[in-house]
């Protein structure tokens, strides 16, 4: 079982400033809870028990966000608001751990995820869950990232989740190349190519990557051999390029839906969506939802 993830936090969140200068992009709530936490509770609805934060010294707040605040926790206990303490008590449960390490330079998420090895080491496989993207499993059985890492144990095969894009959008991310027939949702093709953000009319499929890999430990040495790439930074997909000249790395087709939260349409998009089936302000904002659907 794949009981490790690493979550890449170090990015000063550009796209989404001026909120992200002070707080970090990962902080920014998607109704009651910042999107990091939504990311987090993925992973641990899947089986991890091991989270590694990649991180850097402006994102503190993600650190104590998951840290425990005894001061407050006592307040909270003294005024009987025990529906709060609760809250910020099972932010994580009690048999998962979450380390920090520090990516002290920007050289692309290759490096972040290289930042990990000394915590997770080459033997064991790993998730690599990217925050910027929201993954909603709702009203499945078992949420994409679980039927990720069966789709691994099952097979072997390193594992790239990817998503039907419109074609007329591929053109926006990037594309992998299937052999054979394009799988149906929660199952996995092997990849014979990886296409960043092709030319309009060149892509080879409309299956675009979202965000969330799994990979063997012997994606780190293959990291520590690549040279930078694209933007002058080390590029993960450059490094599972070369895995694949090793071992077969298949594409899973997720089920559920995504949002992407590293814009600022994306953060409206997910607050609409999980506002709506909130269980304490679903009914309050889908009131507000007609109120204003009026005046768009």
């Amino acid at each position: 079982m794949i009981r490790k993830a690493v979550l890449p936090v170090a990015g000063f969140g550009t796209r989404c400033l001026p909120a992200s200068k002070a707080i970090p992009k990962e902080m920014i709530t998607i109704v009651d809870k910042p999107v990091i936490q939504y990311v987090v509770e993925e992973a641990v609805a899947a089986g991890i028990k091991e989270i590694v934060l990649v991180t850097h010294s402006s994102k503190a707040a993600i650190e104590n966000h998951f840290d425990k605040h005894y001061e407050l926790e006592s307040q909270l206990e003294a005024k009987g608001k025990d529906e709060l303490l609760r809250e910020i008590r099972d932010i994580i449960p009690n048999d998962v751990s979450i380390v920090s390490v520090r990516q002290h330079e920007a050289l692309g998420l290759g490096h972040a995820v290289m930042c990990a090895r000394p915590v997770l080491g080459d033997n064991e496989p790993f998730a690599v869950l990217l925050p910027d993207v929201l993954v909603d499993g709702d009203g499945l059985s078992q949420n994409d990232l679980a039927g990720m890492i069966k789709a691994y144990e099952d097979t072997g095969h390193a594992q790239i989740m990817v998503e039907d894009v419109p074609r007329d959008v591929a053109y926006k991310y990037g594309i992998v190349a299937l052999e054979g027939e394009t799988p149906e949702a929660g199952k996995s093709a092997r990849i014979t190519g990886m296409v960043e953000k092709p030319a309009t009319g060149e892509e080879p499929s409309t299956l675009a990557v979202i965000g969330r890999y799994l990979l063997p430990g012997r994606i780190f040495p293959l990291l520590a051999e690549t040279g930078p790439g694209a933007g002058n930074e080390i590029q993960l997909t450059d490094a599972i390029d070369r895995l694949r000249e090793e071992q077969d790395v298949a594409a899973y087709r997720m089920k559920g839906d995504t949002y992407d939260c590293g814009h600022q349409l994306g953060y409206l998009e997910a607050t609409i969506s999980f506002a709506k089936r909130h269980p304490k302000f679903g009914e309050g904002f889908r009131e507000l939802l007609q109120r204003y659907s009026g005046e768009a």
